[in-house]
C-alpha cells in the first residue's frame, strides 16, 4: 500500500525516525543503523509508506533547514579553549585531510568501479565529511581521553561545511567543465569562506547578546527565538553568498556556545532533542529514496571502494594531518579508524543526485547508492568496533570513581573523610594555600587554584570525577563550580551547599538540571567551620527505622519545618547516606529507606536535643563503637 498524501508521508517519516532512534538507544548502537534499515523498509521498494518524491521541492527545503539546525547544534558543543590545544591536528584534518579523502575516493572509484572521471570526482567530494551526528555520541559514550575526543568531535563538526561547499564546487565544474567555471568557483569559495565566517561570528554575537538581556526575549521563548534566528541567518547568508549559510550557522553555534548566556543549558537540551528529531526524519526520507537494486548492483566492486576508504585513504589522511602533533601511535590508529559518515553526507548526496537528474547527467542513482553504502558500512563498523578497539589501545578513561569538593574546610573536610572511609578517592579544590595545606596534611589529594578555570579542573583529573560538590560559604560560587564541571566535562552528579533557598537555588530548579542541594537542607557552613576549628563536633552514625503508619516518611523535611530550631545555630548536619554498600551525599528532599545508614555531624553542646530531633525523623543510633569524635 503506497502512501501519496504529503502530510501523511511527513508524519510517518517523523514518527519512524523517533521510533528507530528509541530502539537504537535501548540496544546501545548508533541510531543510523536502524534508521537506514527502517527507511529502506518504508520506501518505495518496501512498504511504500514513505515516497520522498511526493514531497517535491519541499524535500530539499526540509533537508536544508534540518542540516542548518544540526550543524548549529554541533557548533554549540565545541569549546574554543579545547580547540586551541589541538589546533594543529584539527586544522590539518579539515584542510589537508579533506584533499586526501577527495583524491582517495576519486582514485578508489576509478580503480574498482571504472566510473567516469567526473562521477568519481563527485564521489570523492561527497565522502570528505565525517558525521558529527555519529561521531559525537559515540566518543562521548566511550569516555575517550580528552585529546582524542576533542579532535574527533571538532573534525566532525568543522569538516561538514567544508565538505558541503567542496561538493557544490565539484558539481559546478562537472556541469560546466571549463577554465572560466573553475576560476569563478575558486573565487566563490573565497567569498564563501570570508562571508560565511564573518556572518557566523556576527550572527552568534548578536544572538548571544540578545539572549543575555532577559527583557528582550520573553521567558520561555528563548529556544524558539534561537531556532528562528538560526534559520533566518542560514537563508540570509545563502541569499547574499550562495552556500555560505552552512558555514555561518556552524560558526554562530561555536560563538554562542562559548558565550555565557542565562539560557545556555536549556538551549543545549532543546537543540539536542530537536537534532534527534531532525536526524531521524532526514534519514528515513533519504534512505527511502535509495534503490536497493542500485546498491546490490555495486557488488564486490562497491565493497572494494569502501575497504579502500577505510584501510588506505583514512589512515593516509590521519598520518599526513597529525605529523609532529604529539599524538601517540595508538591515538593515531584510533582516529584513523573513526571516520563514520552521517546525515550531511546523505543530504548532500541526495541533493547532488537530484541536480544531476534535472540537468540530464547520468550516474546520479549509482552515486547516491555508493554514498549510502559508505554511510551504512562506516557507521556499522564504527558502532561495533569502537569500544573494543579503544579498550584494546588503552584510550578510554577509567570509571568516574572520584569525588571533587570545592572548599577544603569544615563540612567539606568532614564529608571527604566519610567518603575516604568507604575507599573512595576524594580531591579538594581551593584557592587558599592554608586550607590546601590543611587538606594535604589530612592525606587528601588537593589542587590549588581557581576552580572555575578549565585548567584547574583538568589538573584535578575532572574527567575521572563522578560527583562534584560545592561546599564553600558562597552559594553562587558553589553553583557556578558545579555548572562548569558538569557542562565542560559531563560530570554525572552535582551537589551545592546553600545557606538559604533563594533565586535559582531552589530544589525544583536544581533538580531539573540534574543537581541537588547538599545536606538535608540549607546550612550556615561558615558557622560550622568555626565549630570544626574549635573541635565542638562529633560524628555519629544512625540507621533509618520507619515510624509506624509512615513508611515513606521524609527523612529531610524543610529546614523551616523543624520544631524549636534555635535561632543562633543548627544542631546537626547529615553528611552521607549508605545504602546497600553505596555511599552518596545527603541531599535536600531525600527520602530514606529502612536500614539506610547516615553519617551525622552533631554540635556537641546541643547533642541531646539533636538526638531527640533525629529520633523524631526516624534515625536511631548505631552501636557506640561506630561513632567517631572529630
Amino acid at each position: 500500500m503506497e502512501v501519496s498524501h504529503t502530510s501523511l508521508i511527513f508524519a510517518v517519516a517523523l514518527a519512524a525516525g523517533i521510533f528507530a532512534q528509541s530502539i537504537a538507544r535501548h540496544l546501545r548502537i548508533p541510531g543510523i543503523i536502524i534508521l537506514l534499515a527502517l527507511g529502506a523498509l518504508l520506501g518505495q521498494e518496501g512498504l511504500g509508506w514513505v515516497i520522498p518524491d511526493a514531497l517535491g521541492g519541499g524535500l530539499f527545503v526540509i533537508v536544508d533547514f534540518a542540516v542548518a539546525v544540526i550543524l548549529f547544534e554541533g557548533g554549540l558543543g565545541l569549546e574554543v579553549s579545547r580547540l586551541r590545544r589541538e589546533e594543529s591536528s584539527i586544522r590539518k584534518l579539515i584542510t589537508v585531510g579533506s584533499l586526501v579523502t577527495l583524491m582517495g575516493g576519486f582514485v578508489s572509484v576509478l580503480v574498482f568501479l571504472n566510473w567516469s572521471f567526473n562521477l568519481a570526482l563527485l564521489f570523492g567530494s561527497l565522502v570528505v565529511v565525517t558525521g558529527p551526528t555519529v561521531v559525537t555520541p559515540l566518543v562521548r559514550n566511550l569516555r575517550l581521553k580528552t585529546k582524542i575526543k576533542t579532535i574527533l568531535e571538532a573534525e566532525g563538526v568543522l569538516i561538514d561545511p567544508i565538505g558541503a561547499i567542496l561538493a557544490v564546487l565539484v558539481l559546478e565544474v562537472v556541469i560546466t567543465p571549463d577554465v572560466l567555471t573553475v576560476a569563478n568557483s575558486l573565487i566563490d569559495v573565497a567569498f564563501w569562506l570570508i562571508f560565511g565566517s564573518l556572518g557566523g561570528i556576527a550572527g552568534g554575537l548578536l544572538l548571544g547578546g540578545i539572549l543575555r538581556f532577559r527583557s528582550i526575549v520573553p521567558k520561555g521563548y528563548e529556544n524558539i527565538f534561537t531556532l528562528a534566528s538560526v534559520l533566518l541567518l542560514f537563508e540570509v547568508c545563502n541569499q547574499v553568498v550562495s552556500q555560505s549559510g552552512i558555514l555561518s550557522v556552524t560558526i554562530a553555534g561555536i560563538v554562542l556556545g562559548n558565550m555565557k548566556t542565562p539560557v545556555e543549558r536549556d538551549l543545549r537540551e532543546f537543540k539536542d532533542q530537536l537534532t534527534v528529531l531532525l536526524i531521524g526524519l532526514l534519514f528515513i526520507l533519504l534512505a527511502a529514496d535509495v534503490s536497493l537494486e542500485d546498491i546490490r548492483h555495486l557488488g564486490w566492486a562497491g565493497a572494494g571502494v569502501i575497504a579502500a576508504l577505510i584501510l588506505i585513504v583514512r589512515p593516509l589522511n590521519v598520518w599526513l594531518s597529525t605529523r609532529n602533533s604529539g599524538l601517540s601511535f595508538r591515538e593515531k590508529i584510533f582516529i584513523a579508524w573513526m571516520a563514520p559518515r552521517g546525515i550531511v553526507a546523505a543530504a548532500i548526496a541526495s541533493l547532488t543526485g537530484a541536480t544531476m537528474k534535472n540537468r540530464g547527467i547520468e550516474g546520479g542513482d549509482d552515486l547516491i547508492a555508493l554514498v549510502f553504502l559508505t554511510i551504512a558500512s562506516t557507521v556499522v563498523l564504527a558502532g561495533l568496533t569502537a569500544r573494543p578497539l579503544a579498550t584494546f589501545l588503552n584510550l578510554r578513561l577509567p570509571g568516574r570513581n572520584r569525588i571533587a569538593i570545592l572548599g577544603a574546610r569544615g563540612l567539606g573536610l568532614l564529608l571527604g573523610e566519610e567518603f575516604r572511609k568507604k575507599g573512595m578517592t576524594v580531591v579538594f579544590l581551593d584557592s587558599d594555600p592554608k586550607l590546601c595545606r590543611q587538606a594535604e596534611e589530612a592525606g587528601f589529594l588537593v589542587v590549588f587554584g581557581n576552580a572555575l578555570e578549565e585548567r584547574t579542573l583538568l589538573r584535578a583529573r575532572i574527567e575521572l570525577v563522578g560527583t562534584v560538590i560545592g561546599a564553600t560559604y558562597n552559594n553562587h560560587l558553589n553553583n557556578t563550580f558545579v555548572l562548569q564541571a558538569r557542562k565542560l566535562f559531563n560530570v554525572p552528579a552535582g551537589y551545592i551547599a546553600v545557606d538559604e533557598l533563594e533565586d535559582e537555588l531552589t530544589p525544583d530548579y536544581l533538580q531539573k538540571k540534574g543537581e541537588h542541594i547538599l545536606f538535608e537542607g540549607p546550612h550556615d557552613t561558615e558557622r560550622w567551620d568555626v565549630r570544626f576549628r574549635h573541635k565542638d563536633l562529633v560524628i555519629e552514625y544512625f540507621t533509618y527505622v520507619p515510624r509506624q503508619h509512615s513508611s515513606e516518611k521524609e527523612a529531610s523535611p524543610k529546614k523551616e519545618s523543624r520544631p524549636n530550631l534555635p535561632k543562633n545555630g543548627e544542631r546537626f548536619v547529615i553528611l552521607t547516606i549508605e545504602r546497600e554498600e553505596n555511599v552518596f551525599p545527603m541531599s535536600f528532599g531525600f527520602k530514606a529507606r529502612k536500614d539506610d545508614i547516615a553519617a551525622v555531624v552533631i554540635y556537641l553542646p546541643e547533642r541531646n536535643t539533636a538526638l531527640q530531633f533525629l529520633n523524631e525523623l526516624g534515625w536511631s543510633p548505631l552501636p557506640a563503637d561506630q561513632d567517631d569524635t572529630v
